[in-house]
């Protein structure tokens, strides 16, 4: 089947291109450091800094380059992001001052969208029986990526030197990009006149109004891993202080995205044959519930075991509201639709750190556990509970 062969590839370029996103994160502060940052706080500041940059910029332009998808067709854009994120990732080997990697990646977000074209695409050619599973599988490659990613580019970084690692991943985004550009294929049909003549709709955002539960769902899910991933390295020096601590604290970080590449098709797939709502409720309610062991936990154990478990739901999260996107959106504002999606997955991002380093300094580490947990728990609610969301799919699915 042909869209079995394009989730293949997409998933393929996937794992590339997040691999290639992470495997500059391991050593980032001390690329920093050698462009002539030393002082202890600067370094702080700097690496915050440039490392937030790139979801500042994708946050804002990614529904622009949905809409301009949907004009002109999803490949063209996954080609435009590939292409763009190859440039600028080659070009930060070669800057000499912290404020020139700060330039490249914020214009590195600004040509970031691949991931969500690609679930775009994805999801306009799979049958709708098949989409919790496809994009669940879809989603996999990115996670293996970013999993995969951070270890191979401390160990490249060593071998090779800092510089050489951005070539080296620039080249490697070149590479996935051309292999979709000649692998995968779309029919894409231009919006007619009449379509074109309602856009007082879309300025409007009346067509996707219906999917802000949706958008805040991805919000909040984002606001969820992230509010305690950066810190909990920090979490588990409290719970452990034998020997291998950069070991166990990579196992703890690691954990929750490994039990993502169990959770996503599993879930996905139940939620084709029950439905991607129930999915999505019991997700929320169930990965809220993992935080009380990791908020409880005397040691590492009991810590590893939440992690996993709140991969697994976490995991089943993102597969359910994307199917939900391609069911509740126009299918002429189908890309928009997922732009606006992946924006609010990007300020999750943003908005995750701030949350957790906010309540961690003021109220103590493990009520960060506890405020994600409350968030969670009134999404679910929010979305349990939305009428018009609930009449709308199963109109759907009549």
């Amino acid at each position: 089947m042909a869209w079995k062969r394009t989730l293949w590839i997409l998933w393929a370029a996937n794992f590339v291109m997040m691999a290639g996103m992470n495997l500059v994160i391991p050593f980032l502060p001390l690329y920093i450091e050698s462009l002539g940052v030393h002082h202890i706080a600067s370094l702080e500041r700097w690496s915050s800094w440039v490392f937030s940059a790139q979801f500042v910029t994708s946050f804002l332009f990614q529904p622009l380059w949905g809409a301009m998808a949907d004009r002109h067709g999803r490949k063209v854009m996954l080609l435009r992001a590939g292409f763009g994120m190859g440039v600028m990732t080659g070009l930060m080997g070669l800057v000499g001052a912290p404020w020139e990697l700060l330039v490249l990646r914020l214009a590195n977000g600004l040509f970031s969208g691949f991931i969500s074209m690609a679930v775009s695409l994805q999801a306009s050619v799979t049958p709708d029986e098949d989409s919790g599973s496809a994009l669940g599988t879809l989603q996999t490659g990115g996670i293996a990526g970013s999993l995969i990613g951070p270890l191979i580019g401390g160990w490249l970084a060593e071998q090779l030197g800092y510089h050489q690692v951005f070539f080296l991943t620039g080249g490697l985004l070149f590479v996935a990009t051309v292999i979709v550009m000649l692998f995968v294929h779309e029919q894409h049909q231009p919006r007619p006149k009449a379509v074109k003549q309602r856009g007082s709709r879309l300025s409007g955002l009346r067509d996707l109004r219906l999917l802000f539960p949706v958008f805040v769902a991805s919000l909040v899910t984002q606001i969820g891993m992230m509010s305690i991933e950066p810190i909990v390295t920090v979490y588990a020096k409290t719970l452990y202080n034998g020997r291998h601590l950069a070991l166990i604290a990579g196992l703890v970080v690691a954990a929750t995205g490994i039990a993502n590449l169990i959770g996503a098709p599993t879930l996905g797939r139940l939620g084709d044959r029950i439905g991607q709502r129930r999915i999505l409720v019991g997700a929320l309610v169930m990965a809220a519930v993992m935080y009380v062991p990791q908020a409880l936990a005397h040691g590492i154990p009991t810590l590893l075991v939440g992690r996993f478990l709140l991969g697994l739901f976490i995991g089943g999260m993102i597969p359910s509201l994307n199917v939900l996107v391609k069911k509740l959106a126009p299918p002429e504002h189908l890309a928009t639709a997922y732009g606006f999606n992946s924006s609010s997955l990007f300020l999750g991002n943003l908005i995750g750190p701030l949350i957790g380093g906010m309540v961690a300094s003021t109220f103590g580490i493990r009520n960060v556990f506890y405020v994600t947990m409350a968030i969670l728990l009134v999404n679910a609610a929010m979305i349990a509970f939305n009428r018009r969301l609930g009449t709308s799919l199963e109109h759907e699915a009549a």
